[in-house]
């Protein structure tokens, strides 16, 4: 397992402790990132989740992102 793998089964195991810096890192991971207004928007496939860039990340952003991830698999 690489060490990217870990850091991603560490936000799934744990999505109520993530920080901006590891959310942006996974939304690079899989999209992009659209910086705008008040908030960021990920753009992952299809979707679009805009986020505010907080720190900590509010855990319903994390999991609509694994979600949105889960569903181009």
């Amino acid at each position: 397992m690489t060490t990217s793998d870990k850091r991603e089964q560490k936000i799934r195991q744990n999505p109520k402790n993530v920080s901006l810096e590891d959310f942006e890192w996974l939304v690079n991971k899989y999209g992009t990132i659209k910086m705008g207004g008040s908030h960021a928007k990920a753009q992952i496939g299809q979707y679009s989740l805009p986020y505010p860039r907080t720190n900590p990340i509010r855990t319903c952003y994390v999991k609509d992102l694994i979600n949105k991830i889960d569903s181009l698999k």
